[in-house]
């Protein structure tokens, strides 16, 4: 039996453990982009001391899932990951939920951005290499002026190397820190490096800095909405990812639909309430 995911307006704000959905065994958090922002915010904003982690999964990132079981244990036991993509919508569906919205890194994190600035929040950027960083850094503080950047770093680190950083970022005091290593790189790093870090939200971002560096021209509107995003940064970096979208793209449809099918023929299970990470 399926349930139909719905937009729920909780008293206490967006609950992550509400409204989920399984793909792949990996627990996808349904949330409109207004409620994803909120959850953030509210984290940011506990001062708990608690360091949350928040990725961001879109088919390949499923795929690597599948494929190595300890990626996969990382990503469940993130606090919240969210669905990026087409893949990721037609998983859903196939599973009888329509997804709220396309939490793509490349929207999520500029509205975060923007509606965070009354609440002084300070962002760390770490990861791709010095000049890129650097690069997205400045093109950050002309696109969202106030934005508060508490300091930035390339991210080709080893393990010595890590702890240094860590030690920097704590130094920074930041409320969020972004991770662009790309898959699973940044979900490993952060996961690994969690229990250091006195931040309050850590999010996996991929490839966010080289849109915001100028050395990806995201797809027009129309691209997107019409779930062709991929296709765009295709063309734009062929041998790089050519094989993540040509043959990994139908993959992961064999994959949704065999697991699809597996859950239509299953003998019914008591229900539970929540998710396990």
């Amino acid at each position: 039996m399926t349930e139909r995911a719905r937009v729920q307006r909780w008293p206490d704000g967006p609950d992550p453990a509400r409204d989920v959905v399984t793909v792949l065994d990996v627990p996808i958090t349904n949330l409109t982009q207004k409620a994803a922002v909120a959850l953030i915010r509210r984290w940011v904003a506990a001062r708990d001391e608690c360091s949350r982690s928040v990725f961001i999964a879109n088919a390949h990132t499923l795929n690597l899932a599948s494929e190595h079981p300890w990626y996969r244990d990382i990503l469940r036991r993130a606090d919240v990951v969210f669905g990026d993509g087409t893949g990721v919508r037609l998983a859903a569906r196939l599973r009888g939920v329509r997804m709220c919205a396309n939490l793509v890194g490349t929207d999520l994190v500029p509205r975060l951005m923007a509606e965070s600035l009354s609440d002084g929040v300070r962002y760390y950027l770490l990861g791709a290499g010095a000049d890129t960083v650097g690069r997205a850094v400045r093109s950050l503080e002309e696109r969202i002026p106030g934005i508060a950047i508490a300091g930035f770093h390339h991210g080709f680190v080893d393990g010595a190397a890590s702890r240094e950083v860590v030690e920097r970022i704590n130094a920074a005091r930041p409320g969020v820190l972004l991770v662009a290593m790309g898959n699973p790189l940044q979900e490993e790093w952060i996961t690994r490096h969690l229990p250091d870090l006195r931040v309050p939200v850590s999010i996996g971002v991929g490839g966010l800095f080289d849109h915001w560096a100028g050395n990806l021209v995201r797809a027009p509107h129309w691209i997107r909405r019409a779930g062709f995003e991929w296709l765009q940064i295709l063309l734009q970096q062929p041998r790089k990812k050519w094989r993540r979208y040509m043959l990994g793209n139908p993959k992961f449809i064999a994959r949704a639909l065999a697991a699809a099918r597996t859950e239509r023929i299953a003998p019914p299970v008591a229900a539970s309430t929540g998710f396990s990470r």
